[in-house]
């Protein structure tokens, strides 16, 4: 395994498999064991998604893993995870693996990442975004998440034993109760803060790269009164706005009757982004 180093000195883990053209890819590449894996679980994730998606493409590409997420919430970034930093860090990855041209696929808020490395550098061959809409994209309201979660955060580390969660399968946002440190939180508040002045529609005319986007037709998250009653719609304009988004060069694709965590799964992802970058590369 390789390393690179990040914008603040830190170093990730960098895990290069397969031949082809090269797809960076910002998943763990080990599944995830124990506790751990039992937790991701109970939001009905899959603690080998990382893997499994490797093992998917590693047959035509080369895949280019590391665990970026996993990163920062082991290495904190308070003050400095905004988009700019994020993109210095995904082109160091790419430099330590020795791809100087590479498509990039992220789900969620790693999605929103990849438009502005597509924004930031002409080395991009492909962009494919999951579970977050290249345009109308949900920034203000996920700051205002991401803020009530940083408060609670802050009340959960003077009050250290709060009831647990329902383990029933659909998950239950008003019972929540926040486990991450103020620093863990505080960096994703830094980052929606930084976006707030985006405008994702005025971008386009700046994106070159192949880009497809998708998003699963149920992913909409109402959040409860703890989080000032915020709606995060991401299938909304990917649903309403499509002919919209196709007319800046995006390839749409919807997943019926899938929310958030069930569109990011391999089982889903592959038959979708396989073809499309054997047809775009």
């Amino acid at each position: 395994m390789m390393e690179a180093t990040l914008h603040d000195g830190s170093r990730i883990g960098v895990r290069a498999e397969g031949d082809g053209p090269a797809i960076l890819l910002p998943v763990n590449p080990e599944p995830l064991q124990g506790q751990q894996a039992e937790e991701m679980r109970k939001w009905g994730a899959d603690p080998a998604l990382g893997r499994t998606l490797m093992d998917g493409l590693r047959d035509r590409y080369r895949v280019i893993a590391f665990d970026y997420e996993g990163h920062v919430l082991q290495v904190p970034k308070p003050d400095t995870l905004k988009p700019a930093n994020i993109v210095r860090d995904l082109l160091a990855i790419a430099d330590a693996a020795g791809a100087e041209r590479f498509a990039y696929y992220g789900y969620s808020w790693l999605a929103l990442i990849g438009m502005q490395l597509a924004l930031r550098t002409d080395r991009l061959s492909a962009l494919i975004m999951g579970g977050f809409p290249p345009i109308g994209g949900p920034y203000k309201e996920m700051l205002r998440v991401t803020a009530a979660t940083l408060e609670m955060s802050i009340s959960a580390a003077a009050n250290p034993n709060p009831p647990q969660n329902s383990s029933s399968e659909e998950f239950d946002w008003s019972t929540f109760e926040v486990t991450m440190s103020q620093a863990q939180t505080q960096q994703f508040v830094t980052l929606y803060q930084d976006l707030q002045d985006f405008n994702d529609s005025l971008a386009q005319a700046r994106i070159t790269c192949s880009r497809l986007c998708f998003a699963g037709t149920a992913d909409r998250i109402d959040y409860g009164e703890r989080w000032g009653n915020v709606a995060v719609d991401i299938a909304g304009p990917l649903l309403t706005r499509r002919e919209e988004i196709e007319g800046y060069g995006w390839d749409v694709r919807v997943l019926g009757g899938l929310d958030h965590t069930r569109a990011m799964q391999a089982s889903e992802v592959l038959p979708l982004i396989l073809p499309w970058l054997d047809a775009k590369l």
